[in-house]
């Protein structure tokens, strides 16, 4: 097999380049759907990757790879062109030599990756940790804010007293991220049974090293919103939700995750929210969940206290 060497992009999403592809056929599997030089020869480890548009979540994923792959590795990352950056080649340029970009096809290309650096330009490794407000916090790289404190969470834990007085055995922080909510909780309700749910595995990973950092019981849920809670089971649901996906706004998540927090509260339980201001969740607060009100806000964000039903 041919050692990558640069070359100019592939003709189409799949083509290997051409300095890449190996005049000799080899036999093994094929469904018939592909041709055989679409493809690096089978001596070799071909990943498949849909790019993240995180680019600390694709430094953490291409960190993974480079200690496991083999000098003969051929990455294919593939992404709608709207969504990637020049900063990715930079990122994937860390830790491998070869990177260029294939021609854009139906509005995506992808990026090839091939010849792991013998000494990646790297400044640290996943996952990272730090310290705020006395926490010490750790995060992977596709978690939102990584191991800091964003201003909307900041401003529903300056309220937390407040949260704490609503709990009486148990509370659940909503999209736990890298865990501070969690934390703040289990810290300030010593007895009390404090959960903390995410879709990403990355989050509540990072929930779950974040809370033994600091000595600190956390009950983490993988899921999707509050899917593994019972009805009626919590006292009061914390949550600073997701308004995007990626790049692109989807208030539909979100919502979704709203309206199950009714399903999980005990009749008069709580819900905390905190929100961008344009965003127009108080009235769907108001619809699904219970009578809303507006705790505090400032330039940027709204804290709201939702009862249910």
């Amino acid at each position: 097999t041919s050692t990558p060497t640069a070359s100019p992009p592939a003709d189409s999403l799949t083509d290997t380049p051409p300095s890449e592809k190996s005049g000799e056929r080899r036999p093994g599997p094929s469904s018939g759907q592909h041709r055989a030089a679409d493809h690096p020869t089978t001596d070799r480890q071909l990943v498949w990757l849909d790019l993240p548009q995180s680019l600390d979540a694709l430094d953490e994923l291409l960190g993974c790879l480079w200690h496991v792959l083999g000098p003969d590795a051929h990455i294919i990352a593939g992404g709608r062109i709207k969504h990637m950056t020049r900063s990715m080649n930079d990122v994937a340029a860390r830790w491998f030599d070869e990177v260029h970009a294939s021609l854009g096809v139906r509005k995506a290309r992808v990026l090839h990756i091939s010849r792991p650096r013998e000494r990646p330009a790297i400044t640290g490794t996943w996952p990272r940790s730090n310290t705020v407000d006395g926490l010490t916090i750790h995060a992977h790289g596709g978690v939102f804010h990584t191991t800091g404190l964003d201003a909307g969470t900041a401003l529903l834990l300056s309220h937390l007293d407040d949260i704490a007085a609503d709990v009486r055995t148990d509370v659940v922080d909503l999209g736990c991220g890298n865990g501070i909510i969690a934390a703040q909780l289990a810290r300030r309700l010593p007895t009390a049974r404090v959960h903390a749910t995410d879709v990403s595995w990355q989050a509540v990973d990072s929930t779950r090293r974040t809370a033994a950092a600091n000595g600190l019981d956390v009950i983490t849920h993988w899921c999707d919103g509050l899917a593994d809670l019972p009805d009626a089971s919590m006292d009061v649901v914390v949550t600073n939700p997701p308004f995007h996906r990626g790049t692109a706004q989807d208030h539909a998540p979100t919502f979704a995750m709203l309206t199950d927090a009714a399903r999980v509260l005990r009749p008069g339980g709580a819900l905390w929210c905190v929100y961008n201001n344009h965003l127009p969740w108080a009235a769907h607060l108001r619809r699904f969940v219970g009578q809303t009100r507006q705790v505090t806000r400032n330039r940027h964000y709204t804290v709201t206290r939702t009862v249910r039903k």
